[in-house]
């Protein structure tokens, strides 16, 4: 399977485990519980070890989390390679599974009540797609610019992505797409990231704009970057007739038949048919860049049409009215707004040192919703300032910063992938999280890692990241694993 190069030489596991990001991730859980605390602090039960609280609850997660860490560090990491498919394989079918006799909370059908023990499959289910994407793109011979290479990562991410979505729930499955990156590092053109970015950025403009106005924007773009790449008067000219006479003809038509067409349908039916006599135009003179602006412009054309069937059939009404709240085409403070502004100001009211702890008056008094899992920032911003709040921020981004660095040395293809899996995980809970309370993503419900409340949440990232700190302790002990395809 693998090309082994160097003899292994064995080491004391314990000395080769890389103790300062263990270090932070324990300052990371302890933080998150003091401020669990504080955001649902009953002075009726002020004993933070009170197993009948949500923070007495989170300190036996907290007591789990360490155990499994543990257990996790004595484990070989053959084992890891060698039962990725079968953990891949059984967190596929928990995902059916709780579709079945799952339990609906806030709306999505995601979880395993046992008693009052909650378990959410999707949060294990980011575990496995990373263990099998770095198995299989660690396989000999792999080339991830291969029809079969996309087609297989392509399933192993989205198999899962179905089955969240069919559980409603979007925020869970709106992290996958951290693995492009994943991709991008193991060689995946920076074209499908910039393609990836244009498609984002044209379903925010098919949102907030008219139908209308941005075909004939899209349109005159297309034309603009046609002028660029191939300035020629003579072509550029027959790519106008072609338009013109497509828009004369379609509105002649219209005048004839009187088909009432609409002024979006007339545009859209005259630049698809402009498109399709450019594009034939330009094949015939074996004018390749051409050819393929306008193939993307007709793309562009459909996908900014399918946007409103899209975001109307596919999405939760709840997700629909946030995305609107964000973008400001609706506006409703206490409504839908009223999470994010009560978010915002819990923040803001901490000003530079905060309150103090369990001072908290947004927190204290309910305020702000899910102050305890969602929107636990609040509460770090509030009671600890921005200085408490970049105290935080800074720890996180050096774990990330540390888990990269960390997997960029590892002598094992697997090992590698493993570890960018696990930074950009990380980093988009991050991102979206504090993101949706400071209002500049939309509120679709995800977990600060090692932070909110919750037992699946925490164990799920314990487990994510601990994997990886085994793999990065045995990096020495284990032969180099070249993967020729890369």
């Amino acid at each position: 399977m693998f090309n082994l190069t160097e003899k292994p030489r064995r080491n004391n596991l314990w000395a080769n485990i890389d103790w300062i990001t263990v270090l932070i991730y324990v300052l990371l859980v302890f933080m998150g519980w003091f401020n669990i605390y504080a955001s649902v602090y009953n002075i009726e039960h002020s004993s933070i070890f009170d197993l009948s609280q949500r923070y007495g609850k989170q300190l036996m997660w907290i007591g789990a989390a360490f155990i499994i860490a543990f257990i996790i560090i004595l484990i070989e990491t053959n084992f890891y390679v060698f039962f990725t498919f079968f953990i891949y394989l059984f967190v596929v079918f928990l995902l059916v599974l709780v579709l079945l006799i799952g339990s609906e909370i806030n709306g999505s059908k995601s979880w395993f009540s046992i008693g009052s023990l909650g378990i959410q499959p999707s949060e294990f289910s980011k575990l496995a797609v990373s263990l099998a994407l770095a198995k299989y793109m660690s396989t000999f011979g792999f080339k991830i610019h291969r029809i079969k290479s996309y087609f297989v990562m392509a399933i192993i991410i989205l198999v899962p992505v179905l089955l969240i979505l069919m559980q409603k729930d979007t925020g869970s499955a709106l992290v996958y797409l951290s693995f492009v990156i994943v991709l991008f590092r193991e060689g995946l053109s920076g074209v499908v990231l910039f393609f990836g970015t244009l498609v984002v950025l044209l379903f925010i403009c098919a949102l907030i704009m008219s139908n209308l106005v941005l075909n004939i924007a899209l349109l005159a773009i297309t034309l603009i970057i046609l002028f660029i790449i191939n300035p020629k008067l003579k072509q550029f000219g027959f790519t106008l007739l072609f338009f013109g006479t497509s828009f004369g003809l379609i509105f002649f038509f219209d005048l004839l038949v009187n088909t009432n067409f609409q002024p979006i349908d007339l545009f859209v039916i005259s630049s698809l048919t402009g498109g399709v006599t450019s594009i034939i135009y330009f094949a015939r003179k074996k004018i390749k860049d051409s050819v393929t602006i306008f193939v993307i412009f007709l793309g562009a054309v459909f996908f900014s049409l399918s946007v409103d069937f899209v975001f109307n059939n596919f999405l939760m009404p709840h997700h629909q009215a946030r995305i609107n709240e964000l973008l400001g085409i609706n506006s409703d403070p206490l409504g839908v707004g009223y999470n994010v502004n009560q978010s915002k100001i819990a923040i803001g009211s901490g000003g530079f040192l905060g309150k103090g702890f369990l001072n908290g008056t947004q927190t204290k008094f309910n305020f702000v919703p899910e102050q305890s899992t969602d929107f636990i920032f609040c509460t770090v911003g509030e009671e600890w300032g921005f200085v408490g709040s970049l105290v935080f921020i800074s720890l996180f981004i050096a774990l990330v910063v540390r888990i990269i660095l960390s997997a960029e040395k590892q002598r094992s293809v697997f090992s590698r992938i493993y570890g960018y899996c696990v930074a950009v995980i990380l980093f988009f809970h991050f991102m979206i999280n504090i993101g949706m309370t400071i209002g500049l993503m939309p509120v679709v419900g995800i977990p600060l890692p090692f932070f909110s409340y919750g037992g699946s949440s925490l164990w799920s990232f314990t487990i994510l990241l601990f994997i990886f700190i085994r793999l990065d302790a045995d990096r020495l002990e284990q032969p180099i694993m070249l993967n020729s395809g890369n």
